[in-house]
């Protein structure tokens, strides 16, 4: 098995580093080789642009792939950031790879987490549609009431903290790497 995360800076694990991303507590629990192609800053079509070199090429088994955030951020229409998630999951489902699609993680503003909750259920509903599983990332920064759990962002409001990050990982189940 190998696996690449394609992704922002919540794959990359800013502003700590890699060593302790989420990616890296994966790597750690599956003991096989997981490359982290997170990217501080990346959009969705920042992604798109390097899908070739950065997933193709690296000829994994399995791909997580979480990104839309900086999409939100920097105002890029919804119909943008869906078309190229689909053209990312359509490229590794042609290329024979096990795509995983995390969400979106959430932040502390409100008019970004309503684009936000808007492009987790899209993704959700995408993921039905083609079968693949999803890693429900955002729900480690929520209470059972809903409440955001704002100890687990850093004061910008949309990046992990440590514990944010570990909690992150907590949300993996696994066994839909099996």
């Amino acid at each position: 098995m190998k696996i690449v995360c394609l992704g922002d800076s919540i794959t990359w694990g800013f502003p700590f580093g890699p060593q302790d991303s989420w990616v890296e507590m994966l790597q750690r629990k599956l003991q096989v080789e997981i490359i982290n192609r997170g990217i501080n800053g990346n959009t969705t079509s920042d992604m798109l642009q390097r899908f070739d070199r950065h997933v193709l090429q690296a000829n994994p088994t399995h791909l997580v792939l979480m990104g839309g955030i900086n999409d939100v951020v920097c105002q890029e229409p919804y119909d943008v950031i869906v078309n190229n998630l689909k053209i990312m999951v359509n490229k590794a489902v042609d290329a024979g790879i096990t795509v995983i699609l995390g969400t979106p993680t959430a932040v502390d503003y409100p008019p970004w987490e309503r684009s936000l909750v808007r492009l987790r259920q899209w993704i959700h509903d995408f993921a039905e549609q083609m079968d693949l599983k999803v890693i429900d990332f955002h729900k480690a920064f929520y209470d059972e009431k809903d409440n955001l759990l704002t100890d687990l962002l850093l004061p910008d409001g949309g990046h992990p903290t440590r514990s944010g990050y570990k909690a992150m990982f907590e949300q993996i189940d696994i066994s839909i790497f099996t």
